[in-house]
């Protein structure tokens, strides 16, 4: 098939691109990466009278540090962000995650802020973002506002960006050097969308657990922080973690379905065992450090 007739423009600021979906009421569609929106066109499945291409917008590309936050551009290439030196020395959950989104030819053109809009449950960004505790910057005619990543997230594909807003960029709050990387994706095949996925961070000192930030993908409808498991992790010592009552905690948030991917069961299963086998490498590395 072929996409139905559509206007194209190319603004060059983030003031030109608001102005065009201010007056477009909900017609148009931001032209960024493309990954997905291109197939999308093709099928007819979206049907915009106007795509606004965005990716000549300089203020939407980049990585930068102050110390207390990182922030990626939203329309860095997934491949670029993987290269970057800030954010493999700031964000290393992020860049574990990064290298299994898609394939290296997919990350050539995807961006950051179209996989974080897209808002696939299965995907990694979104649940990086709720993981680290990221703020979404989203701006409009009407001004800036900042979305907290676990408020972003509505349900499949729904997120809290209205028709009029772009994502400029996303806010990642400083953990420490010291932080342990969680990470481990469960795939039917390399570059698919995860059947369950686990990322997060914590930090330990004197061997307590201080602070921890752990979130699902592919376990529910969004990208789901683990909140329970956080809070029992909080406080408790390496060397003394109950993981088998950890893991139960750990899924206790989460709320897979059934499809012809794999059954809900066989998820919370594969969730608990990739909880206990990601906790379990995460205190022995810490004891070896």
């Amino acid at each position: 098939m072929k996409p139905a007739p559509f206007d194209y423009v190319r603004p060059s600021s983030m003031e030109e691109a608001c102005a065009i979906l201010a007056e477009a009421g909900g017609g148009a569609q931001l032209l960024a990466g493309g990954q997905t929106l291109m197939p999308l066109l093709a099928l007819r499945m979206s049907q915009p009278f106007i795509l606004v291409d965005i990716t000549h917008i300089a203020a939407l590309r980049g990585v930068t540090s102050t110390g207390s936050k990182t922030r990626i551009g939203a329309i860095t290439r997934q491949n670029e962000a993987l290269a970057d030196p800030i954010l493999h020395r700031d964000l290393p959950p992020l860049i574990a995650a990064l290298g299994q989104v898609g394939h290296h030819q997919t990350r050539n053109r995807g961006t950051i802020g179209g996989s974080i809009a897209l808002g696939e449950p299965a995907a990694e960004m979104p649940a990086v973002a709720v993981a680290l505790g990221a703020e979404i910057a989203l701006q409009s005619v009407r001004g800036q506002r900042m979305v907290r990543a676990e408020d972003f997230y509505h349900g499949p594909y729904a997120t809290a960006i209205d028709p009029d807003e772009i994502i400029t960029a996303i806010h990642y709050p400083a953990w420490p050097a010291h932080s342990i990387t969680l990470f481990r994706e469960v795939a039917r095949r390399p570059g698919d969308f995860a059947l369950v996925g686990l990322v997060g961070a914590l930090v330990v000192e004197e061997g307590i657990i201080v602070r921890a930030g752990i979130a699902w993908f592919g376990m529910g409808a969004t990208p789901i922080r683990a909140r329970q498991v956080e809070a029992a992790l909080t406080g408790a010592r390496t060397d003394a973690l109950n993981l088998q009552e950890l893991a139960g905690l750990a899924i206790a948030d989460t709320a897979p379905f059934d499809d012809h991917h794999a059954t809900a069961d066989y998820r919370r299963t594969v969730g608990r065992n990739i909880f206990i086998s990601t906790l379990s490498a995460a205190a022995m590395a810490r004891q070896m450090a």
